[in-house]
């Protein structure tokens, strides 16, 4: 892999750092959850980079989690990196990040999913080209104002940290993206989502990628911890299976991490982990009017969480 310095930062401190990442996230898991235990399967592929993929099992808090860290490299960009961007073209590149879906038991949990990213792209006799990219979003099935609130006060702190301006962005980012055109809905309630992120110094964007995991883990720490004892029946379960299709959906036709993966020759397994344990569709299905998963579709639309919640 290559020792390239990107303006006094090398690659292998971001490394050093999204293993530091993915080491706090799994501590997190485990606490929140401690009658499971995670499985490791470090992997490579030869002369490609590898990685470490952590699957979450026999817990009762979550039914499925994945924390994985990869570092791949490659002769060419996939046309999912490219499409946006000609210079990219023909560029051979490094990537590395961390990767998270954490899929609850108790539908009264929403699904989290966070995402850090880095990319330099390189071409001989030519300055490399870098961006860090990533990003959290929230995917309640039983929502909580509270929560959602919560959430985007904690992606907006993170964002300060760098720039002032960036949150609003960002969340709007984050609502055009987790988008299922197909169902005219969002995929949850927002969050951070950002790419192509290099309009500061270098070590500027790396120290806010790390603020954006903090920022992450706190919050999803306390709506789990909140939200574990909400008592649930069958038809809780059977709703929150019925709303992981819509995940499935966005995840298979939408997402660009995932077609980045499968069109660089990733390994399937880790790519597809996010993919929840048990999901169903019901052909025309519509929750009974003036029910409680009725008012889900109230928070499968861009809000303003925090303005509001000044203004309450």
């Amino acid at each position: 892999m290559s020792t390239l310095e990107i303006d006094g930062l090398s690659l292998d401190t971001i490394e050093e750092a999204l293993h530091q990442i993915q080491e706090s996230i799994c501590a997190m898991v485990v606490q929140a959850d401690p009658e499971g235990y995670f499985k490791e399967d470090r992997w490579e592929r030869p002369g490609a980079g590898g990685g470490r993929t952590r699957i979450f099992e026999h817990g009762k808090v979550f039914e499925k989690g994945g924390v994985n860290f990869s570092r791949v490299s490659g002769n060419r960009l996939p046309p999912s990196a490219t499409a946006k961007n000609k210079m990219l073209e023909g560029r051979s590149y490094e990537a590395m990040g961390v990767s998270v879906v954490l899929h609850p038991t108790n539908p009264f949990i929403p699904t989290s999913h966070f995402n850090v990213r880095f990319f330099v792209a390189m071409a001989e006799d030519e300055a490399p080209i870098w961006w860090f990219g990533g990003g959290f979003d929230l995917t309640p099935y039983y929502p909580f104002e509270e929560d959602c609130v919560l959430w985007h006060k904690k992606a907006k702190e993170a964002c300060d940290t760098l720039d002032e301006s960036l949150y609003e962005q960002y969340k709007a980012w984050c609502d055009r993206y987790f988008y299922l055109q197909h169902r005219g809905e969002t995929r949850g309630v927002g969050g951070l989502f950002f790419d192509d992120l290099r309009d500061y110094d270098v070590q500027e964007c790396f120290a806010f990628i790390q603020e954006v995991a903090r920022a992450y883990e706190h919050a999803y720490a306390q709506i789990v911890s909140k939200r574990v004892e909400t008592p649930y029946e069958k038809q809780h379960r059977d709703f929150q299976s019925y709303r992981r299709g819509r995940y499935v959906e966005f995840n298979l036709v939408y997402d660009r991490g995932t077609l980045f993966g499968l069109q660089s020759g990733g390994r399937t397994e880790s790519i597809l982990m996010s993919m929840p344990p048990v999901a169903h569709w019901a052909y025309r299905y519509e929750p009974t009017q003036g029910s409680p998963e009725s008012r889900l579709a109230e928070f499968l639309v861009p809000r303003d969480w925090l303005t509001q919640q000044r203004h309450a």
